[in-house]
């Protein structure tokens, strides 16, 4: 497999997979906004998309990763976090999380990032194994809040 940065051009072969990583967060699938949404992000510089690509004629997507950077303000550096990842069902099993990930750790210290953070559900036992395979630590030293912001 290869890892590519994803362009404008990648977004006829990004749209659908990322539609299946919203369903399976219990999204609706929403396919036009889907892609207007990482359009902008891409076509704004808003966030870097990688892409996993298989060694065949057909280079079909086989999984992507997306990270937003951030800041932190205690150590005066640059923060990414990876906020989305999915691999292909039929794709699973071949590391594809794992090269993604690793590309995305490169792209963090190519940019002197500090850290990589990155968030999953509580219950999702295979991706905190993969995140900690690769380094990861859970965070022990802060809790994290949310606070929902209505349009009521």
């Amino acid at each position: 497999m290869r890892i590519i940065k994803a362009t404008l051009e990648h977004l006829d072969i990004l749209c659908p997979l990322f539609i299946k990583y919203r369903e399976f967060y219990g999204e609706a699938p929403f396919p036009d906004s889907s892609r207007d949404f990482l359009e902008k992000r891409l076509r704004r510089d808003e966030s870097v998309i990688y892409l996993a690509l298989a060694n065949d004629d057909e280079g079909r997507l086989l999984g992507f990763c997306q990270l937003y950077p951030s800041y932190s303000s205690l150590s005066l550096k640059r923060v990414w976090i990876l906020n989305d990842i999915y691999v292909a069902e039929d794709a699973r099993r071949q590391l594809v999380a794992d090269h993604l990930m690793k590309q995305a750790k490169k792209m963090a210290k190519e940019t002197h990032a500090v850290r990589l953070r990155v968030s999953t559900s509580s219950n999702n036992d295979v991706a905190q194994k993969v995140y900690e395979s690769i380094g990861f630590k859970e965070d022990t030293q802060f809790k994290n809040y949310v606070l929902p912001i209505n349009s009521d």
